[in-house]
């Protein structure tokens, strides 16, 4: 009502978006993908006439082509709409997760939060040896010779290693150019900031991966002023999870996405 009232000042509108959880397609919700955050990030752009969007990103990385198609969609809609963004670090924005939190104009961390390890990562399992053991014999016919690369049901080949590190070292000079368009000449000449490495609050910020400490209120009302109202988006949780319950399916991925929360002792 109040903003229809003579020179009363309104409250300035912020978009806040919840990005949290392991970056990969499918997963029920639960992990972040373009499908899911692309009708959000709309939302948050446009609903209430913001004056900036805020990304609360809390993600210890996964796909590349979703952090990419997501990240795209962020900067996308900061042009189109002539909205800035900043970025605020919960407990981690690694691989992936830093790969979003780039595109955003400023990135803001806790003194605690971990950032960084730009990097490319395949991890799988070998069975091989334990399917000689149980006297398993597979059987794989395919028109092609590297039609099973890497199959994890028959010795590891050199040829196979060669390639997909070769494939990881293609994805990584996209990672390196991406952080390195974004951040510019922020960036840190005397660090080795590709190396996979990860770096803590201050740390990050004296190498340049993020631009200062401080949380989303308080940074806000910094920029802004203290009459700011916020709006919240996020992805909508199932009925099951509301009531703290889970279905006991894709547990693979489960534990994928378990292991990559782990490296980062969370």
């Amino acid at each position: 009502m109040k903003r229809w009232i003579p020179f009363l000042r309104s409250d300035q509108v912020v978009s806040v978006v919840r990005l949290s959880g392991v970056i990969a397609t499918g997963g029920r919700g639960s992990n972040l993908n373009e499908e899911n955050i692309s009708p959000i990030l709309e939302k948050a752009f446009t609903k209430g006439r913001p004056k900036a969007v805020a990304l609360l990103v809390n993600s210890p990385g996964g796909s590349p082509v979703q952090s990419s198609l997501i990240g795209t969609k962020i900067k996308y809609l900061s042009k189109k709409n002539k909205i800035p963004v900043y970025a605020f670090v919960e407990d981690v924005a690694a691989s992936g997760g830093y790969w979003i939190a780039c595109c955003a104009d400023e990135i803001f961390v806790d003194e605690s939060s971990i950032v960084g390890s730009i990097g490319v990562i395949s991890a799988s399992f070998g069975f091989n040896q334990l399917m000689e053991k149980q006297g398993v014999e597979r059987r794989v016919h395919t028109s092609g010779k590297d039609k099973s690369m890497l199959d994890p049901f028959r010795p590891e080949r050199p040829d196979d290693v060669k390639r997909l590190k070769a494939l990881q070292s293609q994805i990584h000079e996209n990672f390196i150019s991406h952080v390195k368009l974004q951040r510019g000449s922020k960036l840190s000449t005397e660090e080795d900031l590709f190396s996979g490495e990860i770096w803590i609050g201050k740390n990050a910020v004296e190498v340049g991966l993020v631009d200062g400490i401080g949380h989303l209120r308080e940074i806000l009302e910094i920029k802004l002023g203290n009459k700011i109202k916020i709006n919240s988006f996020g992805p909508k949780r199932s009925i099951f999870h509301r009531f703290g319950t889970k279905i006991l399916t894709d547990n693979i991925d489960q534990l994928q996405n378990r292991g990559l929360w782990a490296r980062f002792g969370l």
